[in-house]
């Protein structure tokens, strides 16, 4: 446990180090949560693995996300600053994220934004979110209302349930040819979809995932399909987050994500949850795993309940839910 790495040496190269030393700042973050996170140590020592035993990234453990759902996951004790919490019906049971310093997830969004996107700056940022903006502790709601305002353009905004007001915006911003992105939960882009088609040359339309009990869920194909074909776009966004990540992966379409590069995933075999995926040379299919370096404080490996299929290039496919687990308000669709 000597030499184990302090939060500021790790805060200061999450963000700022070459990708060849992505193996290194992971082995350095689980040596720092073995020895700061009481609930993550005690989970590695039920599966048996510590520092000293392990060498490589594919034997680090994962903790199950469901622990967020009955533990306090922090890496050190603190009074947090916010806690996000997940969507869901009421029946389920929320997860918790504890923040100590909500300026690292600040940085770690708006870096990803401009690695796929750009400067904000550049776009008109409209967020469409009805079952989110009634909430007051989701992640996806910060994360938007700040990028509308580094966005800082007059028309930005949120919108509930004024489809009528959101569709003479976009109107207004296609005919001034103004770069717009409309990010929006699954259930509320079909809903504007049906009551506002119309041809859009400037704006990309994102979606975040959810039907939360509004809507029948469908495919991802289909969805994509009927927001294509109702706004002429060549292709639907995808952001693919969560309540217990920092990070996000995105996608430009057909439901290929690629993840920043502080972020990670691997592929856990569905019968040994122990069973890290370690050939990259073809495509390999199970349950995601993912590494996220910004999530200091609280958890940086993280076993979600996601199927998905790995790539050889780092990029990966989200192909539903395992069984039996809750339905997450951010995931996307089952296909």
């Amino acid at each position: 446990m000597n030499n184990t790495p302090d939060y500021n040496d790790l805060s200061q190269r999450i963000f700022d180090f070459n990708i060849s030393t992505f193996e290194s700042l992971a082995l350095d973050m689980f040596r720092f949560q073995y020895k700061n996170n009481p609930v993550y140590r005690q989970y590695c020592q039920l599966v048996h693995k510590n520092p000293e035993t392990t060498g490589e990234i594919s034997q680090i453990p994962f903790l199950p996300i469901a622990f967020f759902k009955t533990h306090r996951v922090v890496s050190a004790p603190f009074v947090p600053a916010l806690v996000f919490e997940s969507s869901g019906t009421t029946k389920m049971v929320s997860s918790r994220h504890y923040i100590k310093d909500p300026a690292i997830y600040t940085e770690s969004f708006i870096k990803a934004f401009e690695l796929f996107y750009g400067n904000p700056e550049k776009y008109c940022i409209l967020g469409l979110l009805p079952s989110y903006l009634e909430r007051q502790n989701s992640s996806l709601t910060f994360m938007v209302d700040a990028l509308i305002k580094r966005s800082g353009h007059p028309s930005g905004g949120f919108y509930l349930h004024n489809h009528r007001e959101l569709a003479d915006t976009i109107a207004a911003l296609e005919k001034g040819h103004q770069q717009t992105l409309l990010i929006g939960v699954t259930f509320g882009l079909l809903d504007f979809a049906d009551a506002y088609p119309m041809p859009l040359q400037h704006t990309i339309i994102m979606e975040t995932g959810g039907m939360k009990g509004r809507r029948k869920e469908l495919l991802r194909e289909e969805v994509h399909t009927k927001l294509t074909a109702a706004f002429g776009v060549q292709a639907v966004h995808s952001e693919y987050g969560m309540t217990e990540l920092l990070s996000q992966a995105y996608s430009k379409g057909k439901g290929r994500f690629y993840c920043p590069p502080w972020m990670k995933v691997v592929i856990r075999n569905e019968d040994d949850p122990f069973e890290i995926y370690r050939d990259n040379t073809r495509a390999q299919s199970g349950i995601i795993n993912v590494i996220d370096l910004a999530n200091i404080y609280s958890a940086s490996f993280i076993a979600t309940d996601d199927a998905g299929r790995l790539y050889p290039d780092g990029s990966f496919e989200v192909l539903g839910r395992v069984d039996n687990s809750d339905i997450r308000g951010c995931s996307l669709m089952a296909i």
